[in-house]
């Protein structure tokens, strides 16, 4: 429900705020006072281009307002999550501003938005039916909706919705199971090369990290075989070792033995020096044979390893494990060749019977649509016909179509106002007045079945009087008992129907012209309407009958 519109330096308006009411709201005031302005501004609102030509004063930027009681539009609250908006559920505003370059911008709870993203919000609040705009009546959800309203389809397409979601999910697992099928044929003779390939090479999981320490543990003790045999060569093994060259000292110190002290224990020094270092040698010999040193062996880990890093190099993966994962995949990819037809086969099963269950409950939809588009045809003329359409026609189509998420139908509103005028779509067929009229018979019929935005109607009485303005007068009462109605009327007759009346008019001061609105009392109503009844001339007969319009003692 709109609540409050508020609109700041746009053409002749320099600031106004006016607050709304639930039910039927009136606006009313002489022609060029300002009431297509107010409207020109709502409708900015709903996304409608801005001009910078609409910007009062250039040294500031227009701003219209509006705040909406979103509670009639619950589905706002998930739109606004996605969006990162801040959810109000007493309190939505939308506001659109218009620097005088011309440049707009758009905000819902003081949160940037897109434009396109403002007009959906905006349609699911308020709905605008002037001469030359129509939001709704064209639209095909719109009429399918309400269709849907009129056969109480509700649970029936819920149900649909589960059995259409299956059925899809079921095609897709056909079609990726088909897929994958195709993509294993062409590429039978590679997956086959591949695993055996993967098969011969028989890896173990764990096995490439092993490989690698002993890998390393052979390259150290290669190490220090190379180590050892440098000692021992030095020692005891080359040509002039250290163990032969201290003989030969021995030997020599035999003969200078005489001339030397006897306390210096030469010879007895190096004999034991000779002993110790002939048993260093047997040790470092022993130890040297006891190292498991096998070239051999290395050699076979370093092909081991080369062949895996050339396997993982080759399929495009890291690891071993990711290896052994692939020779799964191809075993189970060729198993699949052999069982994919059954597969296939039973997955064709399944998505026949999906689509079945799914096209008997669309079935149904379509029956209670047919009757309700036959019904609501005739009601349709019924209520219309009164308010000034006597040669209306109305044929609701409900064509059959493929599966969609909605049903098998193609709901289509034809119409002709004219005799001999053939049934074509609405926007090609009817006047805006006209429209406007339609839209008002649909909203009586359907606003206790379908939760519908506030509804704007401007210069919805164009070309009736009398009777037919007061049937549309008490038309638009039973629309308000569910919701809101704003109706912009030039008749005395619609315009006492309302529980609240706005009067919008002109006023100058010493350098311009404003455009107001205010609301109305009851006595300034009476003086309102004996306006509009008298043709701008008040008398006590007009009093009178406005008083009589709105119900008062005269």
């Amino acid at each position: 429900m709109l609540q409050e519109l508020h609109v700041s330096n746009y053409a002749l308006i320099d600031r106004i705020d006016v607050n709304f009411y639930p039910g039927l709201n009136i606006i009313t005031g002489e022609t060029g006072a300002g009431k297509s302005i107010m409207l020109g501004a709502l409708s900015l609102i709903l996304g409608a281009r801005a001009d910078s030509r609409t910007v009062r004063r250039t040294e500031k930027k227009s701003v219209i307002e509006c705040m909406f009681d979103p509670s009639d539009a619950p589905e706002l609250c998930g739109m606004f999550d996605e969006a990162d908006i801040d959810w109000e559920p007493a309190q939505c505003i939308l506001r659109r501003e218009i620097s005088p370059s011309g440049r707009s911008r758009a905000f819902i709870n003081d949160t940037p938005v897109s434009l396109s993203f403002l007009r959906e919000v905006a349609l699911k609040l308020v709905d605008v039916h002037s001469q030359h705009q129509n939001q709704l009546l064209s639209d095909e959800n719109f009429q399918r909706s309400i269709i849907d309203a009129l056969a109480d389809n509700g649970s029936r397409l819920e149900r649909y919705a589960e059995l259409f979601n299956n059925y899809r999910t079921a095609l897709r697992k056909l079609k990726v199971a088909k897929s994958k099928l195709q993509h294993t044929n062409e590429n039978a003779e590679l997956i086959e090369y591949q695993l055996e390939r993967l098969e011969k090479f028989d890896l173990k999981s764990g096995e490439q990290a092993e490989l690698e320490r002993e890998r390393d543990r052979q390259a150290e003790l290669t190490d220090l075989k190379s180590s050892f045999d440098t000692a021992l060569d030095i020692l005891s093994t080359n040509k002039r070792n250290i163990l032969s060259g201290l003989n030969d000292v021995i030997d020599a110190c035999a003969d200078i033995e005489p001339v030397l002290d006897a306390n210096s224990r030469i010879r007895e020094r190096l004999e034991q020096a000779r002993i110790e270092l002939t048993d260093i040698a047997e040790t470092l010999s022993d130890a040297n044979e006891n190292l498991a040193a096998d070239p051999a062996e290395l050699e076979y880990i370093e092909q081991r390893l080369e062949q895996l890093y050339e396997l993982q190099k080759r399929h495009k993966v890291a690891s071993e494990e990711e290896l052994i994962q692939l020779r799964d995949r191809l075993r189970a990819d060729l198993a699949h060749l052999e069982e994919g037809p059954a597969a296939i086969a039973e997955l064709e099963t399944s998505a026949r019977k999906a689509r079945a269950a799914a096209r008997a409950a669309a079935k149904e939809i379509t029956e209670a649509r047919t009757k309700a588009a036959a019904a609501f045809a005739n009601m349709l003329r019924e209520r219309a016909v009164p308010l000034g359409m006597k040669n209306l026609r109305c044929e609701i189509r409900v064509e059959s179509t493929d599966m969609t998420a909605s049903g098998m139908d193609r709901i289509e509103f034809l119409f002709a106002f004219n005799k001999n005028q053939p049934l074509i779509p609405v926007q090609g067929a009817a006047s805006g007045g006209e429209i406007s009229r339609l839209m008002l018979c649909i909203k009586a019929i359907v606003a206790d079945r379908m939760k519908l935005p506030s509804i704007v109607f401007d210069e919805v009485d164009t070309g009736v009087s009398g009777d037919v303005a007061a049937r549309m007068g008490t038309m638009m009462q039973d629309i308000a008992r569910n919701i809101q109605v704003i109706v912009i009327t030039h008749l005395p007759q619609v315009a006492a129907k309302g529980a609240h009346h706005f009067k919008v008019y002109k006023e100058d001061d010493d350098t311009a012209t404003h455009t107001r609105i205010s609301e109305l009392s009851t006595e300034a109503r009476v003086d309102e309407l004996s306006m509009m009844l008298g043709g701008d001339r008040a008398s006590e007969a007009t009093r009178m009958a406005a008083r009589t319009l709105l119900g008062l003692e005269p």
